[in-house]
């Protein structure tokens, strides 16, 4: 996703993430940055930077924050892949170009300059867009202006076009379509994350049920909202013994060779042959079915070798990216409604 930061204003190409909220870019100085294409953010030399209290409601919704030796607030943040960002918390003008062709600027956005950060991000991106439901996520930040909607839609990690995903706010991120499904989003803790309900998964004529087998570490009390939609975390997650559910049954359904992964890391792997049939997998959300195709759901991971791209998990369940390639999704944090519509993303 680009986003322009500063005055004059900086383009800067981050990670959409909907599992996280702070939004942040690498910033000079750095004491410890990993290797980016774009120049490193200089808050120096932009007229609109200012620094962050460290007794401000802000600095204490980033939730591991402390005080530097100027009484600004320093954060801290990790990700579930060990990839973490240690650095500032600064506001500053954030500007959006929007679909009339004008560009819109937002003063006094909070986010993080990052002088410490490492991980598995790439070359490309200077950072995360944190589009998360907590206070200091640039939704809740752009509330007013954007009617609490955003939309994205992924492109393939395969593609002959090098075209980017792209990310809508307000009225322009409203999903209409004779195709598109719907279904609730389910307000539970911690206000990050963004819980949906998910009913089971077919495999042809065949419907597994899910039932939550996780000892999740979340608030998962209730049945309802047992997954959560996150466009940064890659792979699909799901409890141990619906996986194993799963898994038998697509081996039922597809004639070619099983193999291992040669990384070791995904479960259900085939060698890539000419007459091999992958299914679709239609995956059941309460009021929304979506179909989801073999390229969603099986990566290739070595020459001729591809894997299935759902994972078990004791901890929460996750929809992962690329099981949301090639579909417009729109949040409506307004109607608590999130909706699913299949396009081909290099053309939307």
């Amino acid at each position: 996703m680009k986003v322009s930061i500063g005055t004059p204003p900086v383009d800067v190409l981050a990670i959409a993430d909907t599992g996280s909220d702070l939004t942040w870019t690498q910033c000079k100085p750095c004491s410890q940055c990993y290797k980016q294409d774009a120049p490193v953010f200089d808050p120096h030399r932009t007229s609109t930077y200012r620094e962050i209290s460290c007794e401000s409601a802000s600095c204490a919704a980033v939730g591991t924050s402390s005080c530097d030796d100027g009484n600004n607030c320093a954060y801290r943040l990790s990700y579930g892949d060990n990839s973490y960002s240690i650095g500032s918390l600064g506001a500053e003008t954030f500007t959006f170009k929007s679909s009339s062709g004008k560009n819109i600027s937002i003063p006094g956005v909070v986010f993080g300059c990052g002088h410490q950060n490492d991980g598995t991000f790439n070359e490309t991106a200077s950072g995360i867009v944190g589009l998360g439901g907590g206070a200091v996520s640039i939704v809740t930040q752009l509330s007013k202006s954007i009617g609490g909607r955003f939309s994205y839609c992924l492109t393939p990690l395969v593609s002959e076009s090098n075209v980017s995903s792209k990310i809508k706010f307000g009225n322009n991120a409203v999903v209409l379509g004779s195709n598109v499904v719907s279904t609730p989003l389910i307000k539970k803790n911690p206000d990050t994350f963004y819980f949906i309900n998910l009913e089971g998964i077919s495999v042809a004529d065949k419907q597994i049920a899910y039932e939550n087998s996780s000892s999740s570490k979340l608030d998962n009390t209730t049945d309802e909202g047992n997954i959560i939609i996150d466009s940064g975390t890659t792979l699909t997650f799901l409890p141990q013994q619906f996986y194993d559910d799963l898994q038998s049954t697509l081996k039922e359904s597809i004639n070619g060779k099983q193999v291992s992964d040669p990384n070791g890391l995904l479960g259900l792997c085939y060698q890539v042959e000419d007459n091999i049939k992958l299914p679709n997998l239609v995956v059941h959300f309460t009021g929304a079915d979506v179909v989801l195709p073999p390229t969603s759901t099986f990566i290739q991971v070595s020459e001729g070798t591809i894997c299935l791209t759902f994972v078990p998990s004791d901890d929460i369940a996750i929809f992962g990216n690329l099981s949301q390639m090639n579909f417009l999704i729109g949040y409506d944090l307004i109607n608590q409604k999130l909706s699913f519509l299949p396009v081909d993303c290099t053309k939307y």
